[in-house]
């Protein structure tokens, strides 16, 4: 059997997880001096909503090598194969863990991806392992073929804050500040080495909207892959977005709300689409 594994910034329900016959590894998130295990004990409305209501930063812990090792241990005493795509090592430990994890266990059977993305993204590159996996590819085509793919999903997002950056400490106190005053709205993108790159900004949010549908139409879209707006509290700046993809003639597949591993960083009113370019 090949099990496709996953952590949770992925943002799969676990209903969707049980349906696509997937296996999760939470992320740990620390939050008013509580810990959660992300997509386990907290949904993403109640985490938006402690994340509004206090002052203090939510921190998040990737799962140890010891969470990797007891699955691993299982596949290698079951004779199954492990195909994991962990979210980008330029962004969390967590594909570490699982490749000391591996060292541990010692079995050649489980192929590690770091998928350089996150949240969405990474489930769309599920969607397609789930796909070779049901058209009777091995564990070893699957990574292989993951790791051409990867490189053709695209995530772009706009901010309706800098707060949340700030307090993550991706932006600097004055910077954040003066962005706020301008009510400067960022454009923000996984790069191809996995890190956040802001590859423009926008004075305002209807400019945003516009800056934000030019970028995506630009792109090759590869329409045989699902579309997908985002949004992470609140639905209306996702609902205009859709709007003007819709006449500009991108049509979205389904809308998906970004859960807390990404969330914390980007803050409520954050909104984007995640999709596939052409080869």
């Amino acid at each position: 059997m090949i099990r496709i594994l996953l952590d949770s910034s992925a943002d799969f329900s676990a209903q969707e997880v049980k349906e696509r016959n997937l296996e999760l590894v939470p992320i740990n998130i620390l939050l008013n001096g509580k810990n959660y295990l992300d997509g386990v004990d907290i949904t993403k409305d109640e985490f938006y909503t402690l994340l509004t209501e206090n002052e203090e930063f939510p921190k998040t812990a990737q799962p140890s090598p010891q969470d990797y090792v007891d699955i691993f241990e299982d596949a290698k005493e079951k004779g199954d194969s492990v195909v994991y795509l962990s979210l980008s090592s330029a962004l969390s430990g967590t594909f570490q863990s699982a490749t000391l994890a591996k060292s541990m266990v010692e079995y050649d059977d489980i192929y590690l991806v770091d998928t350089l993305s996150a949240t969405r993204a990474i489930r769309l590159m599920a969607e397609y392992a789930c796909k070779l996996r049901d058209e009777g590819n091995d564990a070893a085509t699957i990574a292989a073929e993951l790791e051409d793919f990867k490189s053709r999903v695209v995530i772009l997002a706009a901010l309706d804050t800098l707060e949340y950056l700030y307090k993550g400490g991706r932006l600097n106190k004055a910077t954040a500040a003066v962005g706020e005053l301008a009510n400067l709205k960022p454009i923000i993108t996984v790069t191809e080495e996995g890190k956040i790159g802001v590859p423009g900004k926008a004075l305002g949010r209807n400019k945003a909207l516009s800056t934000l549908t030019k970028m995506i139409t630009e792109k090759e879209i590869d329409t045989t892959f699902p579309i997908y707006s985002l949004y992470a509290v609140g639905e209306e700046n996702t609902e205009k977005l859709e709007i003007k993809l819709g006449q500009a003639g991108v049509r979205v597949t389904k809308r998906l709300q970004i859960g807390p591993t990404i969330g914390c960083h980007i803050g409520p009113g954050a909104y984007g689409v995640v999709f596939v370019t052409k080869k």
